[in-house]
């Protein structure tokens, strides 16, 4: 069986940046050594990715910190995490869930079997929307998060996310 990890938005202004958080950087050695454990072709990326006009759209109104604008140092992946994921497939995505991550993970799933793995920011909010797609567009597929190698806006929100991933058969490790 195939191993797939997605690490999810571990970008400087999640990890120490405009929405950086004592916890977010506490994780970065954790996810490095996670990504350690993949072969280059079995890890996907994600990259929270807004425009110059974030601060006008539906999340902006609602979250009204600009972060993650593409192109600046706070789109980056963390320099560690950067280091660690070459090879990797990157994803880009306009809000918290991607469609196109479930995508390319559902054409592999169909030629071969695969469990998923999840790591990364925020646990609350871009994690646990993954997880929750890529369960809703393949139920069989055994889904995993690694709440070592997450974390969430407060550990209040985290230890919420979880729960609910429990609740939808995603495994917490």
């Amino acid at each position: 069986m195939r191993k797939l990890l997605v690490v999810v938005d571990m970008q400087k202004d999640f990890v120490d940046g405009a929405l950086g958080s004592a916890e977010a950087v506490a994780i970065v050695p954790g996810v490095v050594a996670k990504i350690a454990e993949y072969a280059p072709e079995n890890i996907f990326v994600t990259r929270d990715t807004h425009q110059p006009d974030y601060m006008n759209t539906q999340e902006g109104h609602n979250l009204p910190v600009e972060h993650c604008i593409e192109g600046t140092e706070g789109w980056e992946l963390d320099k560690k995490v950067a280091e660690a994921v070459k090879g990797a497939t990157f994803v880009n995505k306009p809000t918290f869930g991607s469609t196109d991550l479930v995508k390319i993970i559902s054409d592999i799933a169909a030629k071969e079997e695969i469990e998923i793995e999840l790591i990364g920011l925020c646990t609350d909010i871009c994690v646990v929307s993954n997880a929750l797609l890529l369960k809703a567009f393949m139920p069989e597929v055994p889904i995993s998060v690694d709440s070592a190698c997450c974390a969430g806006v407060t550990p209040k929100k985290h230890a919420a996310a979880l729960e609910t991933m429990r609740s939808c058969q995603i495994a917490v490790k």
